[in-house]
This record gives structure tokens, C-alpha cells and sequence, in this order.
């Protein structure tokens, strides 16, 4: 079973850690995604090159990602397998090896992880975020309460591993904000769609 966690892990892992933002991007030819907004690698900054359909791109390919990851270890070891590679699946999207370990904030692999272990939490997480973000047009914001949201309603769904998996992504998440959060205490977050 060692051998399975490991194996899991890295899967997780080299799936996750694929900066598909970046990756988009350049054979785009747009701007270094690094040098503009928040410079993160996520759907939300690729939107502020302007470029819709690339940002559509990269938040699915950065789900799929976590999806992928989650079934694969799934259907070779089973429902912890699973969830190991989800973890490592997260954590090589906030921490890419190929790019110094400064990746992104996770929220699109986040949906895609709870999609591959237990869809109706992906749909929470969704709906909870589309709701915050059209009523403040706060990505982070929208985000931040999502993932607080989710492990509650896995608790509520009597799904504890899972809710205690997704607790470990939050925290994560609510790490990788940290800046969004001083932003969005004194003002100066920039909204949905906002170039700069």
C-alpha cells in the first residue's frame, strides 16, 4: 500500500504542477501572465490579458487536472489513493517544481478534485462561487467563501474523510489568498474582469 500512496502522490503531483495558464498563454502569444495583475498563473489573471476564451481554457484544463489525477489513483487503489493524489494533485498547482514552486491559488483544481471524488460538493462549490461573484464581482472573495462553504456541506453530507480532505484544501486556498484578503480588507482588491 506504501508503493500505492507514493505512486498516487506523484501522480498527483506531476498532473498538478502543469501551469496550464502559462502554457496557454505563450503559444498565444500574449503577455507574460507573471508580469501582469496578481501574477498568478489561474483563469482569473489569464482573463485580465483580455483573452476570454484562454482564461475558459486554462480553468478547465486546471480542473481536469485534479479530476484526472483523483480517477486515475481511484480506479488503481481505491478511495484513499484517491484522495492522496487529489491532496499532491493541489498542492503541484500551488507549488510547481518547474516554475520555483510559485504556481497558483488552486480553485479551479479544487472543482475539479471534488468533481473525480464526489460531484455534488464540485457543484456546491460552484454554485457558492457564481453567487458571491456576481453579487460583489470579487474572484477571491468568491473563492474564499466557496471553500469555506464546501467542507461544511461534505460534514453535512456525513462524507467526513472527504470533509476533512477539503478542510486541508481551504486552509491551502485561504493560504494562497493571503494578499486577496489584505486587498479585499482595505479596498484596493481588483474585480472580476479588471485588466489591471
Amino acid at each position: 500500500m506504501i508503493v500505492l500512496y507514493i505512486f498516487a502522490a506523484a501522480l498527483g503531483y506531476f498532473l498538478g504542477s502543469v501551469p496550464f495558464g502559462l502554457v496557454l498563454t505563450k503559444l498565444a502569444g500574449t503577455q507574460d501572465i507573471r508580469t501582469i495583475g496578481s501574477g498568478n498563473i489561474g483563469a482569473t489573471n489569464v482573463l485580465r490579458t483580455g483573452r476570454k476564451g484562454l482564461a475558459a481554457a486554462t480553468l478547465l484544463l486546471d480542473a481536469l487536472k485534479g479530476t484526472v489525477a483523483v480517477i486515475i489513483a481511484g480506479s488503481v487503489g481505491g478511495p484513499v489513493p484517491a484522495m492522496i493524489a487529489g491532496l499532491f494533485a493541489f498542492l503541484g498547482h500551488l507549488f510547481p517544481v518547474w516554475l520555483g514552486f510559485k504556481g497558483g491559488k488552486g480553485v479551479a483544481v479544487y472543482i475539479g478534485i471534488m468533481l473525480g471524488l464526489y460531484w455534488p460538493a464540485a457543484v456546491v462549490f460552484c454554485l457558492a462561487w457564481l453567487a458571491c461573484a456576481f453579487s460583489s464581482r470579487y474572484s477571491s472573495f468568491s473563492a474564499l467563501t466557496a471553500s469555506a462553504i464546501t467542507p461544511i456541506f461534505l460534514w453535512w453530507a456525513k462524507a467526513p474523510q472527504l470533509a476533512v480532505l477539503a478542510t486541508v484544501l481551504s486552509l491551502l486556498l485561504w493560504f494562497m489568498h493571503r494578499e486577496n484578503i489584505k486587498r479585499l480588507l482595505n479596498g484596493t482588491e481588483g474585480k472580476i474582469g479588471a485588466k489591471n
